[in-house]
């Protein structure tokens, strides 16, 4: 499974460069940096040779198409976040056909990833954290598409967001899919161990008895 970092900040993503595949952003996540939008997508695309999205914010299916070809030149690892709307796929279904790559974003549902997979996109967003804050079961939906996917051979790509903890990321491996995207501190989280914090310290004290 490949791993992205969930964020517009690029000193985190330099950190994190070595270890990612690609990166997700969102408005919520650029608003942060208080940069231009584009030359924040830029700089991160010049990071990391993977998938980079940046996200439309546009309402109507023409003016998503034209935000989407403008993000599209930035970079060719440009790929473009659209909503989970009627609008969005309509949008979707075009920049599929002319190349662009899209990850549809604010999906909840089964359903909703039907609808993005045949509308042709590259890439879908089941947000797992936001479904079981309102008490239904995010990796169940994940496990429900994947099983779709599978049956139908759709080639669009499930990224596993919206990720709130460690736990999340291992039932994500564990049910195939893709892609999951993390959140710099969950990223870091995911080294770590009691157990070799106290491995660690203890093979530490030892080689202090080791004569020099």
């Amino acid at each position: 499974m490949k791993l992205y970092i969930d964020t517009a900040n690029v000193a985190d993503i330099r950190e994190m460069a070595w270890l990612i595949d690609g990166v997700t952003t969102n408005p919520s996540l650029v608003s942060r940096e208080k940069r231009p939008f584009a030359e924040i997508i830029a700089e991160i695309c010049g990071i990391v040779d993977g998938p980079v999205s940046a996200e439309v914010t546009a309402i109507d299916a023409p003016e998503m198409v034209a935000q989407a070809r403008e993000l599209s030149k930035i970079d060719k690892n440009v790929v473009i976040k659209i909503p989970m709307t009627i609008a969005g796929m309509q949008a979707v279904k075009t920049l599929s056909g002319e190349g662009i790559r899209t990850n549809v974003t604010l999906a909840f549902s089964a359903n909703q990833a039907l609808l993005a997979a045949k509308s042709g996109a590259s890439f879908v967003s089941p947000f797992v954290g936001r479904i079981d804050d309102v008490g239904g079961d995010g990796m169940g939906v994940v496990a429900e598409i994947l099983d779709i996917y599978q049956t139908y051979g759709f080639s669009t790509e499930v990224i596993v967001a919206s990720v709130r903890h460690p736990r999340h990321v291992i039932e994500a491996a564990l049910l195939g899919a893709d892609i999951a995207t993390v959140p710099n501190d969950v990223l870091k989280k995911l080294f770590c161990h009691p157990l070799t914090d106290i491995g660690v310290e203890r093979f530490l004290k030892d080689w202090e008895g080791v004569p020099k």
